[in-house]
């Protein structure tokens, strides 16, 4: 029988990215069976106890390019099972090619995935044809999975433009997109027409909120930071909505926002592309919420002043999670 997808309108609130926590050892490539399962499910038991909307993982913080099959469906089943069905749960399915990601995505239905994050191929740069085909190909392959398109440009050569957005909203199973700046916004949100609800980063939240009203969800993955972060940036805007005074909304950005300022080497997206993966790990488990373990090779080496800026970024939400704790 098949399954009840998601529209646009049931995506909604503070939607943490997680990463696949790692036992240790696991930056030696003759690692086997790295995935620590017993945090992984610790860390979505308690995100959704701390009230998160729904949960995204194996993108690129995820290391989905660096796990092997067995691994990601390890993981896959962890969290899955660890969520319960109490909220939604996308796993990256994303392949080198359409047939394997089509096995994997069939694999996640299988396990009881709501849904796949699914960026496009990684080699060539695609055309907006191919990457438009690509999801198309995958949609018909899997008719009940729901799609969170990953617009990554920098991780997958490609710049998601307007037209292609036009292009992808017709496709049912695209409900939601992990979206990165806000620069493009409007005109992205004008190509959907409501079809797919855009996710902007937490650190864009506010200002995407103001631009449209639309946007009433974001992804987060400073959640495993402190997630009363997160979900206080999502309680602070729906109020402002409701009411009209966004003033409270604001001043949390302004306790909020500092956080960001030392996660970006020189203060360069593409300088943090090239290390995602071990500054958020670092960033994660300096917050001290969670244990992100050691990174897969080979996306393990970084330099300790871009790690030391990573982990300051995490103790500030830490200790901004801290004080919300005492306001309470």
């Amino acid at each position: 029988m098949a399954r009840e997808l998601l529209t646009a309108a049931d995506v909604k609130g503070a939607w943490a990215i997680v990463p696949t926590p790692a036992k240790e050892g696991a930056s030696d490539w003759r690692a086997a069976d790295t995935v620590n399962v017993d945090e992984a499910a610790r860390m979505v038991d308690g995100l959704i106890e701390a009230g998160v909307d729904g949960i995204l993982s194996m993108g690129t913080l995820g290391e989905a390019a660096t796990m092997t099959l067995d691994e990601k469906l390890v993981f896959m089943k962890t969290i899955v099972d660890a969520a319960a069905g109490r909220v939604p749960v996308f796993v990256g399915t994303t392949c080198i090619n359409t047939r394997d990601t089509i096995a994997l995505t069939r694999k996640a239905v299988d396990i009881g995935a709501t849904g796949t994050m699914l960026g496009v191929p990684m080699w060539c740069a695609p055309s907006v044809d191919v990457a438009v085909q690509f999801y198309k190909d995958v949609a018909e392959a899997v008719p009940d999975i729901n799609i969170a398109i990953y617009a990554n440009p920098e991780a997958f050569k490609f710049d998601f433009p307007r037209h292609f957005w036009g292009q992808v909203a017709e496709i049912p199973q695209v409900v939601t997109a992990k979206y990165i700046g806000v620069g493009t916004l409007l005109p992205d949100l004008a190509a959907i027409k409501g079809r797919i609800k855009l996710l902007p980063i937490d650190f864009d939240y506010y200002g995407a909120a103001r631009m449209d009203d639309s946007v009433d969800a974001f992804w987060t993955s400073g959640a495993v930071c402190h997630p009363l972060v997160s979900t206080t940036l999502r309680d602070l805007v729906t109020q402002a909505r409701a009411t009209g005074d966004w003033s409270k909304a604001k001043t949390f950005m302004g306790r909020l926002a500092p956080t960001a300022a030392t996660l970006f080497p020189n203060g360069s997206f593409k300088d943090f592309s090239t290390y995602n993966i071990p500054l958020e790990k670092a960033r994660m488990t300096a917050g001290g919420w969670m244990n992100a373990g050691p990174c897969r090779p080979p996306y393990h080496l970084c330099p300790e002043n871009y790690l030391e800026g990573a982990r300051n970024s995490g103790r500030m939400w830490a200790e901004l999670g801290k004080a919300l704790e005492a306001e309470r």
